[in-house]
């Protein structure tokens, strides 16, 4: 994980993936990263959560046929 800069606005946590793609349960991000070498890296890992950047969830998402 590197320096980036990224908007707060864009800054989301798995429980946040989860409602923005309409997963059930936010376990299933958690998931999806173990499984998919090309699921986005987290931008920040804090003790208890680790952030991503929407727009690279979202890419991957879409690219994927995940995203409405």
């Amino acid at each position: 994980m590197g320096t980036r800069k990224v908007s707060v606005d864009d800054l989301v946590g798995a429980a946040e993936i989860a409602d923005r793609l309409g997963l059930a349960q936010p376990q299933t991000v958690h998931s999806w990263r173990r499984r998919y070498e090309d699921f986005p890296e987290p931008i920040a890992q804090l003790q208890t959560a680790l952030i991503w950047a929407w727009s690279d969830v979202e890419a991957w998402a879409s690219s994927t046929g995940r995203l409405g």
